[in-house]
Formats: structure tokens, C-alpha cells, sequence
């Protein structure tokens, strides 16, 4: 008897002994991994300086890289040494945390070598050469003394010219599409350096042979652009290629950047059916505001029509193209102001938004974004970039106006400020894990913005059917991309069909539906990434209402989603039911 009592306890002290063991060896690997993260951070920085300025990190701003031979190949290297180096982490043994981190991490190491060897977007994209924009964030960052980031600009200028050797050098066949906005973009970014630049350097204390080397230096450069943008339009370009990237590449691309538990195919099914109970919701409210929109005009029979002829009229309440910006500077308030008063989210006052006129460089592509400073910069301002109509037709003007009228306007403000983009990217900076932040899923930002703009409208904000009828209007510009973003990479689309859908189906204006052709042109899968996200979320939040009835607090949902930075949807969603369930 004594023997047995003997084994047992010998037994058990083993058990405790290896469970100690296990416990030292995950703490290990974790603290190991969390190595592993910073140094991996570092070296991307160190081959992506431009990036890097993006988030903050600006020890690197005097360098500018270059896409040779030499350059690509240090990127692809780096990409499948860094796969390698991950395959020594055992998953099951990482913290949940770092689990998403290093699906995270291998995601943007494949997404490297894709576009390397795949897509191979550098050598048919011109516009993926463009320097301005780095050198405009030089001179408006307040991170630095300015004549600290001037002397950055001097150093990082050097590099200009050898950058469009290069360019000149990869590109072959490119599409017409991208090498009008790269002349467009590079063309209108010389700004920075024949009027920005001179500015800065009249406020410089640097001394006057400082401020005569930048400038001779700035005369190279300039020089450099130019020659890269007239090249462009002397390039013998018989036989262009396509920008639609076919149906492999676009499954492929959309599974990298997507991340998402949907395949591309489902997405855009999912969407064709949104669209239609949309259109059936609307027709209910057009049908209601008929009388006192359309008065004792006769209705059409098709439904379509008379969604359309409804929401033409109220279009015509918008603001004029002189006040565009301004009202926009007005609406942000009062958002601030209804969140709180509904405690929806936390909104931190702290951090600064400014509106301001969409920069030269940036112009062709979107009429408004969000450019948020990094993790590494968390109290840099966060711009909201405003499309201008400077030199556009009258016509032009008010069919952009009538786009973004005085409902829709505060849609927009909502998805691309509060509590959409900026509120979303201040939080994504305090997440406790930099990878979550630098490696942001653009389905889960784009997704946020979507879904915050329903939200709003749930709480009752400017509650009105007039605004539901314009919510749907706009929830179908999102569901619409994706359908338009498959037809036309996947399905070979037609410049004729997508304007019919867009006008006839998504009821948008003439100056709208050519804006989002132009960009489906230029962009591939990044137009899926609003109506993924935004079911994706709002998938997950349905479910856990219907499961935690009325335990389900709004606010503790948004709060705790946005913790996790901007992390992939499924991983969100992951690591909130793991805790729920703890």
C-alpha cells in the first residue's frame, strides 16, 4: 500500500513538474516571438523608409528607395527569409495575441512575394513611381524642427533621380489608365518642390548656402520628374495592356488582402442579393415620399423609376462647391456631439482632425479619404482630404454636388471621420500590438466605416426617411463596388454596362459612376474591401445580440472590437469569443 501511495505522489510531482515546464517553455516562446516582432518591424522599415514615415518611424526619412534589379530582389529575399525564420514559432503554443500576429506577418510576407512574382504590378503600373507624396509629408510633419526634416529632404533628394531611371527600366507594356495618372499625380506633385519647398525654406533658419544646395538639388529633381512624366507620354505603346487582372489574379489578390472567411465569389453573390433588397426597401420609402416630392405627377410603373425620380429631387438640396469644405468643417461637431449624447464610443478629444483640400499628388483616384498618422506618431494631426472642384464645368460641379447633397454629405462625413476612419485609426494606434496597427486589414477599416454609417442611422441620427432613403442610396454605392469590382476584373465588364449599373440600379450621378470607373480601372480587389468588412462585421455583431440578449451593451462591442487594431475581421472575431467564452 505504501508503494502505491509512493508511485501516486511520484506521478502527480511529475505531472506538476511538466506543467510548470510546459507554462516556462510558452512563456519563452512568447517573449521570443515578441522579439522576433520588433526585429521584423525594424528590417520592413528599413526596405520601406516611405512606409515607415507613414507610421511615424522617422529615423530613415533620408532615404529614398530604389526599385532596381538589386532593390526588388532585397524585397523578395527578405520576404522568404522572414517565412522561414517564422516556421520556427509552433502555433499552438503562442498566446492567442501573437497568434494573429504571425498569421498577420506570413499574410504580408506572401502578399510580397505575389506581387513580385504574380502580379507584377511594377512593371505595368507607372504610378507606382511617384515621389512627392513622401516629400510633401517631409515638410508638413511637425515630428521635427523644420530644419531638422529640411535637411532629411536635401539628403533624400539624391536618390530622385536614379528612383525614375529605374522606373524607366522595369516599366513595360504599361495600361493606359496608370500611365495617365502617373503623369496626372507626378505632374501635379512638382508643387511640392517649386512652391512648397521655397515656402519652408523662406521660414528656414538654415544658412543661405544650406537653403542654395537644397534648392539647386530641388532644379535635379524637378528635372527628374519632368522627364518621367514626358516620357510616359512618348512611350511607344502600341499594344497596352489590359488593367483587368482576370480571374486568377483576382481570386489570389483578394484572399491576401481580404483575409476574409468569404471567397471572392461568395462575396459577390452576397452582394447581388444585397442589392436587390435594397432596391425593394427603397422602393417602400419612395413610394411613401412620392406626394410630397413629386405632388400629383403620374408613377411609373417600374420601381426603379420611381426610386430614381424620387431621389433626384431631393438631390437638389446641397451645398454650393465654395461652401463644400466648410460644410463639411461644420458637420464634424455635431457627429462628436450625437455620440456622446447616446454614449456609442468613446471619441478621445485629444487627437486633432483637420480638413483640409485634397493635395495634388493624391488627386484621381478617391473625392475624399483619411490620411492618420502611425502608431509611432499618435499625436500628429489626422487629415481629412477634401476633393476640390477648382476648374471643373458648372455642370460637372452640380452633378458632384447633387451627389454628395446635404444628406448624403453627412453619410460620407461619418464614414470617412466619425465614427468611421479617424476614430477607428486613433484607436488601431493604441492597440498593444504594433503588427495589428502597421499591417492594418483594409476590409476591417473599410468595414468599420461602412458598418458605422448604419449604426448611426439605427441610434436614430437625423432620423428621417428622407435619410434612410439616401442611406440605402449610399449602402448601394458599397454593395455595388463589389459587384462592380468583380464584373469587371473577373467578368470582363464593359465601360457601357458598369455605367448602367451605376446610374439605372445604384442610382448614382453621371460625375459619380465615370469617377468609379476610372477607379476600377486603376484599383483591383480594394473596392470589394468596403461590402466584405462591413457584412463581416455586421454578421458577427447580430449574432452575438441574438446570443447575449439583453446582456449586449453597443458600446462595450465597439470598444472591444476596436482594441485589437486593424486586424482581419475572422481574427477579431476570434479572439472576442475566446475571451466571451472565458
Amino acid at each position: 500500500m505504501k508503494k502505491i501511495f509512493v508511485s501516486i505522489l511520484l506521478s502527480i510531482l511529475l505531472f506538476s513538474c511538466n506543467k510548470k515546464a510546459e507554462t516556462i517553455d510558452t512563456v519563452t516562446l512568447n517573449e521570443k516571438f515578441g522579439k522576433y516582432k520588433e526585429g521584423f518591424v525594424i528590417e520592413l522599415w528599413k526596405l520601406n523608409p516611405d512606409w515607415a514615415a507613414s507610421q511615424g518611424y522617422h529615423k530613415l526619412d533620408s532615404l529614398l528607395v530604389i526599385s532596381d534589379s538589386i532593390g526588388i530582389k532585397k524585397q523578395l529575399d527578405f520576404s522568404h527569409a522572414q517565412l522561414d525564420s517564422l516556421q520556427r514559432y509552433s502555433i499552438e503554443d503562442l498566446s492567442d495575441n501573437n497568434i494573429i500576429d504571425y498569421y498577420i506577418i506570413k499574410n504580408q510576407l506572401q502578399s510580397s512575394i505575389f506581387r513580385i512574382d504574380k502580379l507584377k504590378s511594377y512593371i505595368w503600373n507607372p504610378s507606382e513611381y511617384n515621389v512627392c507624396g513622401a516629400f510633401a509629408e517631409l515638410l508638413n510633419g511637425k515630428y521635427d524642427a523644420a530644419d531638422a526634416r529640411l535637411h532629411s529632404f536635401y539628403l533624400k533628394m539624391n536618390a530622385i533621380p536614379a528612383y525614375y531611371e529605374a522606373a524607366k527600366v522595369n516599366i513595360k507594356n504599361p495600361t493606359l489608365e496608370h500611365t495617365e495618372l502617373a503623369i496626372a499625380q507626378n505632374l501635379g506633385g512638382l508643387s511640392v518642390f517649386e512652391k512648397d519647398l521655397p515656402k519652408a525654406l523662406a521660414k528656414s533658419k538654415l544658412p543661405e548656402s544650406e537653403k542654395k544646395a537644397i534648392k539647386d538639388r530641388a532644379k535635379v529633381a524637378i528635372n527628374a520628374i519632368t522627364t518621367y512624366a514626358n516620357w510616359l507620354k512618348d512611350l511607344n505603346n502600341a499594344t497596352p495592356r489590359s488593367f483587368r487582372l482576370g480571374e486568377d489574379l483576382y481570386r489570389e489578390k483578394f484572399n491576401l488582402d481580404i483575409q476574409s472567411t468569404y471567397k471572392a465569389d461568395t462575396v459577390y453573390k452576397k452582394a447581388v442579393d444585397h442589392k436587390k433588397e435594397l432596391h425593394d426597401k427603397m422602393y417602400v420609402l419612395a413610394d411613401k415620399l412620392w406626394p410630397k416630392y413629386m405632388k400629383s405627377e403620374p408613377k411609373p410603373v417600374d420601381s426603379l423609376e420611381v426610386i430614381k425620380m424620387v431621389i433626384d429631387k431631393i438631390s437638389l438640396q446641397h451645398t454650393t462647391a465654395q461652401k463644400f469644405q466648410s460644410t463639411i468643417e461644420k458637420q464634424i461637431p455635431e457627429l462628436v456631439e450625437f455620440i456622446k449624447e447616446k454614449d456609442l464610443l468613446y471619441i478621445d478629444p485629444s487627437k486633432p482632425l483637420v480638413v483640409r483640400r485634397e493635395p495634388d499628388y493624391m488627386a484621381g483616384v478617391a473625392g475624399a479619404s483619411i490620411s492618420a498618422p502611425g502608431p509611432y506618431d499618435k499625436n500628429a494631426n489626422t487629415y481629412y482630404n477634401v476633393g476640390s472642384m477648382n476648374g471643373w464645368s458648372a455642370e460637372k460641379s452640380e452633378s458632384y454636388l447633387r451627389e454628395y447633397n446635404d444628406y448624403i454629405l453627412q453619410i460620407l462625413n461619418i464614414h470617412e471621420a466619425i465614427p468611421g476612419h479617424y476614430t477607428q485609426l486613433v484607436y488601431s494606434n493604441q492597440s498593444p500590438s504594433i503588427i495589428k496597427s502597421i499591417l492594418g486589414n483594409g476590409a476591417m477599416v473599410e468595414g468599420w466605416a461602412v458598418y458605422t454609417e448604419l449604426m448611426m442611422l439605427e441610434n436614430g441620427y437625423k432620423n428621417s426617411d428622407e435619410m434612410w432613403l439616401m442611406y440605402y442610396k449610399w449602402n448601394l454605392r458599397t454593395t455595388c463596388n463589389a459587384i462592380l469590382d468583380y464584373n469587371v476584373h473577373v467578368k470582363n465588364m464593359t465601360q457601357d454596362e458598369a455605367m448602367k449599373l451605376l446610374i439605372n440600379e445604384a442610382f448614382q450621378q453621371q460625375t459619380e459612376a465615370e469617377g468609379k470607373w476610372k477607379r476600377v480601372t486603376l484599383t483591383q480587389v480594394q473596392l470589394s474591401s468596403y461590402f466584405t468588412g462591413y457584412t463581416e462585421i455586421y454578421e458577427f455583431r447580430e449574432m452575438l445580440k441574438k446570443e447575449q440578449g439583453a446582456n449586449f451593451k453597443l458600446k462595450q462591442f465597439h470598444e472591444k472590437f476596436l482594441s485589437y487594431g486593424s486586424a482581419p475581421v475572422r481574427f477579431i472575431k476570434e479572439l472576442m469569443l475566446k475571451e466571451l467564452k472565458k
